[in-house]
């Protein structure tokens, strides 16, 4: 497993976390969203995702994703 921690940018409410942490296990990752620092723990299997696989899904949600 590999893991990353991501600054999360555009976040406003509760609901926000809900949404990435959930688009998160639609492709298979597992993350960890801590709203008040506005980062991302993420882990994932790096046989079956890259960190850009993670970024983009969490982009197509309208959040901006700063490495």
């Amino acid at each position: 497993m590999q893991e990353a921690t991501v600054k999360v940018q555009g976040m406003s409410c509760r609901s926000c976390v809900r949404t990435i942490e959930g688009a998160l296990d639609s492709i298979g990752a597992e993350g960890r969203v801590n709203f008040e620092q506005g980062t991302l723990h993420v882990q994932y299997d790096e046989a079956k995702l890259q960190l850009a696989d993670i970024k983009k899904v969490i982009q197509n949600k309208g959040y901006d994703v700063v490495a």
